[in-house]
């Protein structure tokens, strides 16, 4: 049975991993397609939202 020190730790780097998990996965998206299109765009372009 794991003690309580153990269980906090483990509740705590579920929720950071949450926290990770949920900010960083449109990224991680855009990412994904900007490498992997052909041809690659611009990062300016990417980034610009009058392009």
């Amino acid at each position: 049975m794991p003690s309580e020190d153990t269980k906090e730790r483990i509740i705590k780097a579920v929720e950071l991993g949450r926290t990770v998990l949920h900010y960083g996965w449109i990224p991680f998206i855009i990412y994904i397609g900007y490498t992997k299109s052909n041809p690659q765009p611009s990062l300016i372009k990417l980034i610009s939202p009058l392009a």
